[in-house]
């Protein structure tokens, strides 16, 4: 295994050229100093010491069109760091250990025997250390949890969860003696789209999450948008059809009581007189159900609402779609693209949305991204 570099403090400079090599490396000499407006003396020099410390190194070789010696292209060393990074929900705990570029490189999951935040702690310690056994050593924990979280450390809210003012970055710390970061997991999702997913590399872009709960995030300028209130689910009361079910808020037609995956099953199953889950809602949707089809296709156009409604107003150079409930894209997809032209100029840019996977490790990977960059941002240049 690569020897650990000491990603010990440094200026900004050379905290710039670091960063650009971890989310976009391996990486040419010239394609850094046009992204980060360097000459080339410039980039030898704030390079060299990063070398030396062993923060960069240089991989393969790389012709650039010129004569002359081919380039030696940047790159961390994405093995020399390990990471975990956790989803935490009312029943269930899932984690992944990743290396510094958070690919995953082992998951388990487990139930929780209880919401208690101590038996909470107690689980996820146990499941660091299974997780913890595939890698010599761990340099951090991150953990995403639906609620309202401060600091990245204190979970004000978290509904699923009945918590409210739970030092859980503290608690858990304590316990596992890992450096830990606890943060909104639409937060977390949101970061690792940002850094190493679809939104890599963009100025805007926003996030939309279908699940349990209906969540949206974005990043503008290289920042993620959020505050103290980005744990409310606030864009589940967006309103999308005003003779819509009630929501448990008393909301009628909002995006949650349209678009969350257990409002579309109980809405399915209720027509069809017993109770289902969203896997089988999709399946008998999939299948031409014609019940589940109309539930299906009404929801997907009350999506395509909600998405027309972030391009209008945020203007982002992509939409990404994610949750365990992003299936319903899919599925309705042309009822997405009506509901989009309902309220959407036909003059207006054609929206670029991407669909990831759904997979549960998407939120995991996300908690870890949250993770390195509480790492790296802070061992670099202090916190930001």
């Amino acid at each position: 295994m690569q020897t650990a570099p000491r990603w010990s403090p440094l200026p900004a400079p050379e905290r710039s050229v670091a960063l650009e090599v971890l989310i976009h490396g391996p990486i040419s000499r010239s394609d850094i100093a046009r992204r980060l407006n360097l000459s080339a003396g410039s980039l030898s020099r704030l390079s060299a010491g990063l070398l030396q410390s062993g923060v960069l190194v240089e991989t393969g070789e790389l012709s650039e069109g010129r004569a002359g010696r081919p380039s030696r292209p940047l790159d961390v060393v994405p093995g020399s760091r390990h990471f975990l990074g956790m989803k935490l929900t009312g029943e269930e705990l899932l984690g992944v250990v990743t290396d510094l570029r958070a690919n995953v490189l082992d998951s388990s999951s487990v139930v929780l025997p209880s919401r208690d935040p101590e038996s909470v702690v107690e689980t996820v310690a146990r499941l660091a250390e299974r997780l913890s056994r595939s890698v010599a050593s761990i340099t951090a924990l991150g953990v995403g949890l639906g609620g309202r979280v401060d600091r990245r450390s204190v979970v004000l809210s978290a509904p699923f969860l009945e918590w409210t003012d739970v030092r859980f970055g503290e608690m858990l710390e304590r316990r596992t003696g890992l450096r830990t970061v606890v943060e909104n997991d639409v937060d977390a999702f949101t970061e690792y789209e940002h850094w190493f997913g679809s939104g890599r590399g963009l100025d805007r872009f926003a996030v939309l999450t279908l699940g349990v709960g209906i969540g949206y995030g974005a990043v503008l300028h290289d920042r993620l948008l959020s505050n103290r209130d980005s744990g409310l689910g606030l864009v589940g009361h967006w309103p999308l059809d005003p003779y819509g079910p009630l929501c448990p808020q008393g909301h009628r037609g909002c995006a949650r009581s349209v678009l969350a995956s257990p409002a579309i099953a109980q809405a399915i199953g209720t027509a069809l007189g017993r109770p289902i889950d969203f896997d089988e809602a999709c399946r008998l949707a999939e299948a031409g159900d014609p019940i589940a089809r109309r539930v299906m296709d009404d929801a997907g156009r009350g999506l395509g609402r909600l998405i027309a409604a972030v391009g209008n107003l945020t203007l982002p150079d992509r939409i990404v779609l994610g949750g365990e409930g992003v299936r319903l894209a899919s599925i309705a997809r042309a009822a997405v693209e009506e509901g989009i032209a309902i309220d959407r100029d036909p003059r207006a840019t054609r929206l670029d949305i991407v669909a990831t996977s759904g997979d549960n490790i998407e939120w995991c990977r996300g908690a870890a991204v949250i993770a390195i960059q509480d790492f790296v941002l802070d061992s670099t240049a202090g916190r930001l």
